[in-house]
Formats: C-alpha cells, structure tokens, sequence
C-alpha cells in the first residue's frame, strides 16, 4: 500500500510574503543565518510583521547545522515560547527551524504554527519531513511526519539575488531530489507526476536562473521546481546520490548541493545498469525522463546515455566542476577518509529506497569514478 500526503499549505509567487500580514499579537521567532539577518530580506519579512507581532531573530546558524547549535537554539526557544517559528533561508536556516521545533515538541513544548521561508532554491525543507543536522564529522538525517512546516512561503524576488554559483549548487540539488524520487523503491505514480515535471523545470529554467538571477519567472519555476521536489521525495524518500553526498560533505564540507552533482550521473549510471543490461527499472523511468526532455531514447541504453550527457551539459554550461577531483581535495585526503565516507554512506536513511541494493564494494567504487569523472562501464 502506498500513501501521499501533502499538509503543508504552500502560498507562492510575487508578493506572497504579504500572506503574513494576517497574524497579529504572536510572538515571533525567526530562525536564519547571520548574513540574511544582515540583509534586506530580513527587513522586508519583519515590515510584514511588526509592529502587530513581537518579533525575535535568532541568527546563528551556520551551514550544515550542528546537534549544538540545535541544541543553543532550543535554549533560546524556550527563553521567548514563541507562538510562531519561521525559519528564513536556505536548506539549513529551515532545517535548523524544523529540528529545534521537533525538539522541543519532544519536551512538551508546543507552537502553534511552524512557516519555511525559502530564500534559495534546492532543498525543498518547506515541504519535507527530513532535516539533516551535522554530528562532528557526519550528517544525520532526521525523519519524522511532525517535522513537516504548517505553512510554506514561496516568494521568487527572495531568490533574485542568489549568486551563480550557489544558484547552480542548489539548482542540481532540485534535479537530484526528483530524479532519487523518480526511481526510489517508494516512488508512486503521485511522486512520478511531481519528478517529471521537476525534471523539465530544471532544464529548462535553472539556465536561465545561473545567467540572470532577476529574470523572476525562471526564479519563480526554480522556486515551484524545488517545492515540487520536496513534496516527491518526503513521500518516496532518495537514493545513495544523497547518502554518499551526505557523507561527502558531512567530512569534507563540500556545499550539498555540489556534492549531490558531483556523485548523481555515476548513480545514474549505476542503477540503470545490472549485469551490463540496461534493462532495470531504474534505466526504463530514466529513458522516459529522456523522452520528456526530447532526447534521444529509442531504447533504454539510448534514454540512460542522453540524460547523462545532458546532466553533463548542463554542469558544464554553468561551469561546475565535473568531478570531486576538481574541487581542490587532496587525492590522499580523499583516501584516507573514503572507508569512513563509505561506512556513512550504507547506515545513511536514503540508502534502503535507492532502487539497486548497495555494498560498501559498490559505493567505494561509486566514489572513486566521480573523482575522476568517470561513469560505469557501458555509458
């Protein structure tokens, strides 16, 4: 039996950030980093706010959100018992907000309305019931239904300003969400629908985002893009993409997002072929996203190696590095971490949906090909 749930209401495009103005007498706790708290946006979102609302920022948090932070921040909860939380940011500003409310639930501590406020477009934390923190050298990812945010707030003038580079991280974090989703061993025809359409959003408009970051409707798609996303994956869960991105980045603080378009065409690559078959599952929803994105697909093995090259094309249009190789680790670093890499990477909770059952031989392998950009063999 499958199930589908979506109960975050989600209120998006221009001026959607005026939805706040409907409450009044709450206290407010903003939860963001120390650059947006510096920033216009933060400005903006308080004008909507006050003078109806007491309002109290707490911005320390830090990329990839540590258990201490988590838990200095339900310090600083309790001091205020807010009524209503946001969390103001990127991925890890929302995922923070989200476990620092997760856990002071668990202490009876109760709010009455949780809103994500996205000001990048990738994670997809609006809508999900993942939050990943960092444990010393390893991210943990939390799971849970109550982690799901009431409200989501998808404002595209937020991510207006979002630079390059961080807009091509963020935007292959989206592609890598829908594609994981598409092939999880929970997917269902609900979280397909939502990935194929991630899929050609991102194609066609994550460009256009990466070249001119004001062009509001290609952030407007990106932004809807990464909520979509975010909705397939909480109900389908990901793959080993994200495990050994996870881990990746958890050791080596390679940014998420890059770690994930690093690792995501040897997966691909990976899960299409068993046995030098092409004949999976995996390889046949593969080539339909192909097809989707008029690529060549006669036949699996066809619709697999042209989405691996436009994946390629893609990172190397927005000149990403194409391998981990290239992102100035020390090869000898990188080595003497890799078993512990790897070690995360199989207890990580998106490994039991990727779609072919791993060992630590295969996700040893897995990461030695992206450092040197090289897919499996046949592709």
């Amino acid at each position: 039996m499958n199930k589908f749930y979506v109960s975050t209401k989600i209120y998006s495009g221009p001026n959607s950030l005026d939805v706040l103005g409907r409450f009044h007498g709450k206290r407010v706790w903003v939860v963001c980093d120390s650059f947006i708290a510096k920033s216009p946006a933060i400005g903006r979102l308080t004008r909507q706010l006050e003078p109806h609302n007491l309002v109290q920022i707490y911005s320390d948090i830090t990329p990839d959100p540590s258990i201490g932070l988590v838990v200095r921040g339900i310090g600083q909860f309790l001091d205020f018992r807010p009524q209503l939380v946001i969390g103001f940011g990127g991925g890890s500003a929302i995922d923070a907000a989200k476990a620092i409310v997760y856990f002071a639930r668990q202490q009876g501590h109760d709010i009455e309305t949780c809103i994500a406020i996205p000001t990048t477009s990738g994670t997809g934390s609006e809508v999900t019931s993942f939050s990943v923190v960092k444990a010393r050298s390893e991210k943990l990812v939390l799971v849970d239904p109550s982690l799901l945010p009431d409200i989501a707030i998808l404002d595209p003038s937020l991510v207006a300003s979002v630079p390059p580079a961080i807009t091509a991280d963020t935007g292959m974090d989206v592609l890598c969400h829908a594609l994981e989703a598409y092939v999880s061993r929970a997917a269902s025809d609900f979280s397909d629908a939502l990935a194929e359409k991630v899929v050609q959003q991102v194609f066609r408009y994550l460009p256009a985002c990466w070249r001119d970051g004001h062009d509001l409707l290609a952030r407007e798609k990106m932004h809807n893009a990464s909520c979509m996303a975010g909705m397939a994956f909480t109900n389908a869960s990901l793959g080993i993409t994200h495990s050994l991105a996870h881990a990746l980045g958890g050791v080596f603080r390679v940014p998420h997002g890059r770690a994930n378009a690093l690792l995501m065409a040897q997966v691909v690559a990976w899960n299409a072929d068993h046995d030098g078959q092409c004949d999976t599952q995996a390889a046949h929803k593969y080539a339909r996203l192909a097809h989707l994105l008029d690529l060549p697909a006669q036949t699996p093995r066809e619709g697999v190696n042209s989405l691996l090259v436009a994946i390629q094309a893609l990172k190397e249009e927005m000149k990403m590095p194409t391998s981990i190789g290239d992102t100035g680790l020390l090869a000898a670093d990188f080595d003497q971490r890799l078993a512990e890499m790897v070690s995360q990477a199989l207890r990580d909770n998106c490994t039991p949906t990727n779609p072919r059952a791993p060992d630590a031989r295969a996700l040893t392998e897995l990461y030695r090909k992206a450092w040197c950009g090289t897919l499996a063999a046949g592709h």
